[in-house]
């Protein structure tokens, strides 16, 4: 990284020059890692590493809830679609590839498969469409949860399921604080708003200094300023750069919802694997919208035959794994900006507005030497 000019951009607003300055007059060394898809587009977009010194780098964890969604469940989405399901979802879910194919694969060769807003949309839907079996493939981390017990709990349609890909994620920052070579982590703020503050606490009593940030580019540049602060004092604590909006306690309603219809489970994270109590699934007294039980029979030859294709695939590169973990950029990857691109993406990364490899390969285009 190259060491930068310390007197900065001159058409930076007072805020920002202040934060920078800050940070420019400390000699404290941190590797900051943000587990948020938000926080990467800011970091990028404004090109905030171009400005750090060469003593403060920040690199992208798994933030990008569709990133870490599994190829298995992508599969079960798509075997679910090509046997009579109709499965709805969020557009960028529709791109990602599963281990053959994706949900827009699948659809072009006539699956049913539907973008849709929220969760409320696919309700609506099956109410409108009786004769259909409607299946909300349902990804996200603790912001999206709440809206899909809401809406269970309001007693949905006999032809309406949840295909739940749900992940928490204090479990997998705590997983990369043993294995990445991080100092300091920057904690997502929408997570925070439901969870709070104090679940991060544990990585905290590790010796991780933790801040929880907004995203504006002063939202950042004030949480690398409060780490730098604990980093000075040698201690490790978390704290709430994002106080407009999170409470320590959290979002007590949402908790309440998410933990009625929801409890914790392993889950697989895409390109990093199984991570003991960091899944959500539906309880017992919901199992019925359980997509994955309720349709088994269904979908259970569609999903062995894409299985054999899928030992029979011959992938193309992609080091999303390493990127996902802090251990590699994108620009280090093989295929990152030739095989794979926004309109034709190889891996997870690339397909969403959160995923790092598709902001390096638009803003490092508009920024020149933004990127280290």
């Amino acid at each position: 990284m190259e060491n930068k000019d310390s007197s900065l951009k001159p058409a930076l607003p007072d805020l920002e020059k202040k934060l920078l300055e800050r940070i420019y007059a400390s000699e404290t060394s941190l590797r900051i890692m943000h587990v948020c898809g938000t926080h990467e587009r800011t970091i990028s977009k404004y090109g905030l590493r171009s400005v750090l010194p060469q003593n403060m780098e920040v690199i992208s964890g798994p933030g990008c809830p569709v990133c870490v969604t599994p190829e298995k469940d992508i599969d079960i989405a798509i075997a679910l679609a090509k046997s009579g399901a109709a499965v709805v979802t969020f557009g960028d879910m529709m791109r990602v590839p599963g281990s053959v194919e994706s949900l827009l694969d699948a659809k072009s060769e006539g699956a049913d498969v539907r973008m849709v807003y929220s969760i409320d949309d696919a309700v609506s839907l099956a109410n409108k469409k009786p004769e259909l079996d409607i299946v909300f493939f349902g990804i996200g981390f603790e912001t999206t949860v709440p809206a899909n017990a809401a809406a269970l709990l309001r007693n949905t349609p006999e032809n309406f399921s949840l295909l739940a890909s749900q992940k928490q994620t204090p479990p997998a920052v705590e997983l990369l604080a043993r294995d990445a070579e991080v100092d300091a982590f920057i904690a997502p703020g929408h997570v925070a708003t439901i969870i709070g503050t104090k679940p991060f606490e544990p990585l905290a009593e590790k010796g991780f200094p933790v801040v929880v940030s907004g995203f504006e580019a002063r939202d950042i540049l004030l949480g690398i300023n409060l780490l730098l602060e604990q980093a000075e004092k040698g201690v490790s604590r978390v704290d709430n750069g994002y106080p407009r909006v999170v409470k320590a306690e959290g979002n007590k309603i949402a908790l309440k919802l998410m933990n009625e219809v929801f409890e914790t489970s392993e889950s697989e994270w895409r390109g990093i694997g199984n991570i003991e109590g960091s899944g959500l699934v539906l309880r017992r007294e919901y199992e019925e919208k359980d997509a994955s039980k309720k349709h088994e029979d269904l979908y259970a030859a569609s999903l062995s035959e894409i299985r054999a294709k899928s030992d029979r695939k011959d992938k193309k590169r992609c080091i999303c794994a390493a990127i996902l973990t802090g251990k590699a950029k994108p620009s280090q990857c093989p295929s990152f900006g030739k095989d794979c691109t926004p309109k034709n993406p190889t891996g997870p990364c690339m397909v969403s507005q959160e995923g790092m490899c598709y902001n390096w390969f638009r803003y490092s285009r508009e920024g020149g030497s933004r990127f280290a």
